[in-house]
């Protein structure tokens, strides 16, 4: 039977990566869609074409700015449809490379796909459970913060560019509730094994 795959999504600030570094210690590998999306920014043909849309003050060295291309994006949707028409295929392919690759590695269990955009971009197709990670909105924006300087208007205009929360809660097929204690975590990301048959 083939490993399960098992992707996470959820709000900003919600902690899948927490959750992602808690099913790795039981055995799966994670593919990041965050850094197959840093990796296609590297790439000279997808950094010519993102300057060619929004100027070459974006470049800096051999690499994309990625928060002066976020400034340009988050707040004007046909930007930001521009962009992802561009670089969505090629993170596709990538993490399904990259799932591919840890199901043939005898050491993993079991791949968690953990990718922020993964319903808006059509890469769930092929997993075999969908788990909602919630977090209340106040901690999420302090966490938000805390670890990246951003404010609450950064925060909307970002969240305001993805799937509502309500509808990516009621097409999952788990959900985790990441406010609580370390263990509170644990017994959960456990439960959820069980139903995957990852024991």
């Amino acid at each position: 039977m083939a490993k399960p795959v098992i992707a996470l999504v959820g709000g900003i600030g919600s902690g899948k990566s927490r959750v992602a570094a808690e099913l790795a210690r039981r055995g799966g590998r994670i593919v990041s869609g965050d850094e197959a999306g840093h990796e296609v920014l590297r790439e000279p043909d997808i950094r010519a074409r993102v300057a060619e849309m929004f100027g070459h003050d974006v470049l800096k060295a051999d690499e994309v700015d990625r928060k002066k291309v976020a400034a340009i994006v988050f707040g004007n949707p046909e930007a930001l449809r521009r962009l992802e028409s561009v670089m969505f295929p090629q993170i596709g392919e990538r993490l399904l490379r990259q799932i591919e690759m840890a199901r043939a590695d005898r050491a993993v269990r079991f791949v968690v796909l953990d990718a922020a955009v993964l319903l808006e971009a059509g890469w769930n197709s092929g997993i075999d459970r969908l788990v909602y990670v919630h977090a209340p909105r106040p901690e999420r924006l302090r966490r938000l913060t805390e670890q990246r300087g951003w404010d609450p208007k950064e925060v909307e205009a970002r969240e305001s560019a993805q799937m509502s929360l309500t509808e990516k809660a009621s097409r999952a097929d788990f959900a985790i509730d990441n406010s609580g204690t370390p263990e509170q975590l644990a017994t959960q990301v456990d439960a959820l094994l069980r139903t995957c048959g990852v024991v």
